[in-house]
């Protein structure tokens, strides 16, 4: 039955898929060396919208270590995860669509809750590929893909993981703030208070004790930072550094910033132990900016702020160009975000890629990078992207796309997409309810073609009703439905 894969069933998996080694190859026209895998970093921003680094045309933020990362390798500008948090993380973990592993609605937030809903611990993820074939691993941040104890990432494949388990915490408090709030900081299923200390600063010297400690061995380290996510609680040199922006973008873009200096603390570590040239550093973000707005609406609240205390993200400070959408939406500004994969070993730097590619992505590509099959008996819906890297005229291995959330779907055919119970965001207008877009118009999406194309919205209800069949596994838990 999904979800009962026993302890022994798991190790033995992940065993052959670590003795599973690809033979001597040849990646980017440089021959492999077998010697010692290449070291893995994925950086997982939160919240940061589409074109919200300088290497992406804000020329209003600043943003060194990623765009260091696009100068090392390379940057994808039609790169997808997801509308909001868990399933983007999901994808980028297992290489599937969220929906094959339970992943379609708000995952339980506290360890200490009922049984809610959690991943599927039949998930196999990269984590567990790459500690099966002898890397230390570790996560530092934010895991937002079930918080109940039997789960979490100690469970699937992570060594190491210190963060919160659910989808946000006051970086200063370490509590989740919604509803009545709850203490969200733990090692392991150890939970740790340390009211106080800035999180981001705590995970980035996590992350470099890490990198330090496993310095003579390959690992792989996935730092899933908690910003620009709400509560936009900046490093102060920022706040100041962005004083005559107007609001939202200026709490908004301090966040960005503060996040990009916590990499640039990481890139500098690995370069000072001359560990950058045989490091694979993936960059990306979870969705598209956030325009929510939240504020304290009891007395009591566990954090200990007081009622009317505001914590969301100022309506909303992202840059998605011509793009409409955010956080939330099926539009492209929700989806599409900043992507960048650097491994100066292997691959040229200064590279752009226009290629549609998604989180899942990520999972096949590190493992050819590495030298590693995937794992034997799993489908995998994302694909690797050296092809794409070797070649800029290389097709993309997409042709239509799919996008679920509870109850709101979306299908894309080319330039078509077919959104059914959609919106402009969390926070923002409904779209009608069918709403067929093309990225052609001017600007994009901007109108509603379901009624002048019936046979197009039937196509592609088809469609989706073929991969929600293909996606949904049997025998699914009985869970209730979770709230943000």
């Amino acid at each position: 039955m999904i979800g009962s894969t026993s302890h022994f069933d798991r190790a033995l998996r992940c065993g052959l898929v670590g003795i599973a080694l690809l033979g001597p190859s040849c990646i980017m026209g440089v021959a492999a060396e077998t010697s010692r895998r290449p070291n893995v970093v994925i950086i997982l921003t939160d919240d940061q919208g589409t074109l919200d680094a300088r290497c992406y045309g804000s020329q209003d933020l600043y943003t060194p270590a990623i765009d260091k990362i696009a100068a090392l390798g390379v940057r994808f500008t039609q790169a997808y995860a997801h509308s909001v948090c868990c399933p983007a993380r999901a994808m980028l973990l297992t290489g599937r669509h969220p929906q094959r592993g339970n992943v379609n609605s708000w995952m339980q937030g506290s360890l200490y809750d009922p049984k809610g809903r959690n991943m599927l611990l039949s998930e196999v993820t990269l984590a567990e590929v790459l500690k099966g074939a002898g890397y230390r691993t570790a996560l530092f941040g934010k895991w937002h893909l079930g918080a109940h104890r039997d789960h979490g990432p100690t469970r699937q494949g992570f060594d190491e993981f210190f963060g919160f388990r659910d989808g946000f915490i006051d970086n200063y408090v370490h509590y989740q703030l919604h509803r009545a709030g709850f203490h969200d900081l733990f090692r392991g299923t150890q939970e740790v208070f340390r009211r106080g200390d800035y999180f981001p600063e705590m995970i980035t010297d996590e992350a470099l004790s890490f990198i330090a400690r496993n310095q003579q061995r390959p690992f792989f380290l996935y730092f899933a930072i908690n910003l620009p996510h709400y509560p936009e609680q900046a490093l102060e040199r920022f706040t100041r550094y962005y004083h005559e922006l107007p609001e939202p973008r200026r709490s908004y873009a301090a966040a960005v910033s503060t996040a990009d200096d916590c990499v640039l603390r990481i890139l500098t570590r690995l370069e000072s132990l001359k560990l950058l040239q045989d490091t694979i550093v993936v960059f990306m973000s979870d969705n598209g900016y956030s325009a929510e707005d939240y504020q304290i609406e009891v007395d009591g609240h566990a954090s200990g702020y007081p009622r009317g205390h505001k914590y969301g993200a100022n309506g909303g400070g992202g840059n998605t160009g011509r793009w409409l959408g955010a956080k939330g939406s099926f539009l492209e500004g929700g989806i599409r975000v900043p992507a960048l994969l650097s491994y100066p070993r292997r691959i040229p730097g200064g590279l752009v890629r226009h290629q549609a590619i998604t989180a899942m992505d990520w999972f096949p590509t590190v493992l050819e990078l590495c030298g590693l099959k995937p794992p034997p008996g799993v489908i995998l819906d994302g694909h690797s992207l050296l092809p794409i890297i070797q070649d800029s005229h290389a097709p993309s291995p997409y042709g239509v796309m799919h996008w679920q959330w509870q109850k709101g779907w979306m299908v894309r055919d080319g330039d078509w997409k077919l959104i059914v119970n959609g919106s402009y965001g969390i926070g923002r207008p409904k779209l009608p309810d069918v709403y067929l877009a093309n990225l052609s118009d001017n600007p994009p999406e901007s109108v509603n073609h379901a009624a002048e194309h019936p046979e197009i919205v039937r196509r592609l209800r088809e469609r989706h009703d073929q991969w929600v069949r293909e996606v949904t596994p049997p025998n699914l838990p009985e869970t209730p439905e979770s709230l943000p």
